[in-house]
């Protein structure tokens, strides 16, 4: 599959947002293709995490449009787009430290199924286990399931961000800097759960400051500078931008 080939299953149109007199995205056009690993570049302050907060509700855009699998979403909350197949992580641990990783796992589900509580009557929480049990097995979890989230290393809470996000199985997922502050082991293990999840039909778009991991992942790039997009293309014709090299690499 070429990166053009497949549909679009998220697509911003002249998406602009501001703060104050500040300008953080300025008609930004993009389009992530289903099935790919998409990467979303740019310097510090370039828009990346505005750009995610608009497309996944928690910002409404100053103007543009959203369109997630051909449905126009521009403004919807973030749990409508939760419920319609969007899932998302932040750049802080969205967890409950003093829970047991399974019971973390569980509440990942709360929105759609219900409280805890109420799952528990409904005589449905057996299966969430079942799930849940799966996506830590997948993560290399297992050993830990029953142990509060707070004595995990950071590394480890990174793969089990994910795992609670897989819980309602979204169609596409959105990570923050999920490689931020993992030590280089757990690092590959993030990666390898990513390919091996994209393998099996997820979208995947990812903001990283971690250049070597974005460029063995992704297989479509953009990079944004001062809210504006600056380059798009496979991750060597991104290498090989002069613009991005003086913008984003330094150089």
């Amino acid at each position: 599959m070429t990166a053009t080939a497949a549909e679009p299953v998220l697509t911003s149109t002249g998406l602009s947002m501001a703060f104050g007199g500040l300008t953080a995205l300025d008609e930004v056009d993009i389009t992530v293709r289903r099935g790919q690993v998409f990467g979303l570049l740019g310097p510090n302050g370039s828009g990346k995490s505005t750009w995610i907060n608009c497309v996944s509700g928690i910002y409404r855009p100053k103007s543009g449009r959203v369109s997630f699998r051909g449905r126009d979403v521009t403004g919807h909350p973030p749990h409508r787009m939760y419920h319609a197949g969007l899932g998302r992580t932040f750049q802080r641990l969205e967890n409950f430290p003093e829970m047991s990783v399974m019971e973390n796992m569980l509440l990942a589900l709360q929105e759609s199924q219900g409280t805890l509580l109420t799952r528990l009557l409904k005589h449905t929480e057996h299966a969430e286990r079942d799930r849940a049990g799966e996506l830590l097995e997948f993560m290399g979890l297992t050993r830990v399931r029953d142990e509060p989230m707070k004595s995990l290393s950071y590394g480890q809470q990174k793969l089990c961000d994910l795992a609670m996000v897989l819980m309602p199985d979204p169609e596409i997922i959105l990570l923050d800097e999920p490689m931020a502050g993992v030590n280089p082991a757990l690092i590959g293990e993030l990666v390898e759960r990513i390919k091996s999840l994209n393998a099996a039909g997820k979208t995947f778009v990812i903001i990283e400051h971690n250049l070597k991991v974005v460029m063995e992942l992704c297989d479509w790039m953009v990079v944004l500078d001062y809210g504006v997009k600056l380059a798009e293309g496979l991750p060597a014709e991104i290498q090989a931008n002069e613009d991005v090299l003086e913008a984003y690499f330094g150089s």
